[in-house]
């Protein structure tokens, strides 16, 4: 196993790739709302644009750091560059009448107490934990519910450290907005590394751990050792994968390189390698331009020293990302620099969502582009993937059966594990962007899952499908 420590890298190779003459590690400097008249490039593109931005950040979290001003934003290009587009606040993030709403209290600046409670007001209109994360992921033991763990498939679960809850720079497309937006009643979180150890234990079938966020990146490592210390339990055998879902890699690649637990935090991931876990770094990477620093590579170099592997997702963003083009090119440089292409999700029905999704019909046409385009190692990527309510479905494609114009559908994924691998059909809907905007095809009442999931939704008591009730 490679060593991760600082001296096995020569210091003039590490300097160069941090942009650094001194081997000074660059510190992270965050702006947010209150900070959009100090963002200097900013200027440039008018009063107006700064006040629709204050208008839009009033309701969705904004947060943005130096490093991605700096090295990531073509601002000759701005507003159309995707990074701007993908870090900062757009007027038709918000529907109009929303967006006129708090206009309005902007202009007539209104007292921060009204701002706030209309901004809650409209929140709890965006769908803020879609797919039933709420009502139906959070588990319970003797009646008490796990804090800060989601757990909708049999295999897999979810753990949102308290630490952990926030990113380095926000994404404006992000389903998970509403752990940004300091409403404590929206908020998945735990401090207790026991209870999710315990929980993990007492669950044979459980063998994938996600921790996710906010981003456990911006964690100092020294407060995420005791989450995955823990996995090396002897008890805890049977959970043989570590994943780890971050956009550290492409907004603070410092992270990995010349943070100043950098090397203790690859240390973390080469013992969980050496004890038999795999580790797998979940690295949400939205375009080309993300990849282009060399700091970027030489991270992604550390963290595959280790032994963990880079898996790479992304939803398809309407301004961003909404060409076959982009994701050939995306997905070629990840193979070439060792990362796996894994995902493909369709923009959740949450959010910002006016703004970013794209129909179900051209998504498909924009993969298909896509993996006309790369060899085989780039076609590990599965999608278009919606994270819906019953589980992963995938667009496999469109086709004509018995003279109907149909999508042809799939779980990738499923509350009942039984679902899995199974096709269903729906009819085409070229304007469809969601799994319930389409309707079965074939003269169908119902998809097959329907009622089984509705029963779910209506039992309370039902959090995740056990391997005893689908063998029964």
């Amino acid at each position: 196993m490679t060593t991760v420590a600082k001296r096995s890298i020569p210091g003039t190779r590490q300097q160069e790739a941090a942009g650094t003459q001194d081997g000074q590690a660059p510190k992270l400097q965050v702006f947010t709302d209150r900070h959009l008249d100090k963002i200097e490039p900013l200027k440039r593109l008018g009063e107006e644009v700064l006040f629709e931005m204050k208008v839009v950040a009033s309701v969705l979290p904004f947060r943005v750091n130096n490093y991605v001003i700096e090295n990531l934003i073509d601002w000759d290009r701005a507003p159309d560059d995707p990074i701007f587009a993908l870090t900062f606040p757009q007027r038709d993030m918000l529907d109009p009448e929303m967006y006129e709403q708090m206009a309005e209290l902007h202009r007539r600046e209104a007292p921060k107490e009204e701002i706030t409670a209309l901004a809650w007001k409209l929140r709890h209109q965006l769908n803020p934990h879609p797919a039933g994360q709420m009502e139906m992921n959070l588990p319970e033991v003797n009646g008490e519910t796990v804090e800060g763990v989601q757990h909708k498939y049999r295999e897999t679960a979810l753990f949102f450290p308290s630490q952990g809850q926030t990113c380095h720079s926000y994404c404006t497309f992000c389903f998970r907005w509403a752990q940004f937006v300091g409403d404590k009643d929206l908020k998945i979180a735990s401090k207790e590394a026991g209870q999710l150890l315990d929980y993990l234990a007492e669950r044979p079938n459980l063998t994938d751990l996600l921790m996710t966020g906010g981003d456990p990146m911006v964690m100092k490592t020294k407060h995420l050792a005791p989450y995955l210390e823990g996995l090396l339990d002897e008890r805890l055998e049977h959970v043989q994968t570590v994943r780890i879902g971050t956009k550290a890699l492409s907004f603070w690649p410092y992270r990995f390189v010349t943070d100043k637990d950098a090397d203790e935090l690859l240390g973390l991931f080469e013992r969980l390698v050496e004890s038999g876990k795999h580790v797998a770094v979940m690295a949400h990477i939205n375009h080309y331009q993300e990849m282009e620093n060399p700091i970027f590579r030489e991270a992604v170099r550390r963290i595959r020293a280790t032994g963990a592997e880079i898996r790479t997702q992304s939803p398809l963003i309407k301004h961003i990302n909404d060409s076959g083009e982009v994701w050939a090119r995306m997905w070629r440089e990840q193979v070439r620099l060792g990362m796996i292409p894994y995902y493909m999700f369709v923009e959740r029905d949450t959010g910002a969502k006016y703004r970013f999704e794209v129909p179900l019909a051209e998504a498909h046409r924009i993969y298909r582009d896509a993996m006309k385009k790369v060899s085989g190692l780039a076609r590990t990527a599965r999608g278009p993937s919606m994270s819906a309510g019953p589980g992963k479905v995938e667009v496999q494609g469109v086709a004509e059966i018995f003279g109907e114009k149909v999508f042809v559908l799939r779980f990738v994924q499923g509350r009942n594990p039984d679902w899995v691998q199974r096709p269903f059909f729906a009819k085409y809907d070229e304007q469809a962007t969601w799994l319930n905007e389409l309707t079965p095809a074939f003269g169908e009442d119902k998809f097959f899952f329907e009622d089984e999931y509705e029963a779910m939704q209506a039992d309370s008591g039902l959090k995740v499908i056990d391997a005893a009730e689908v063998e029964a």
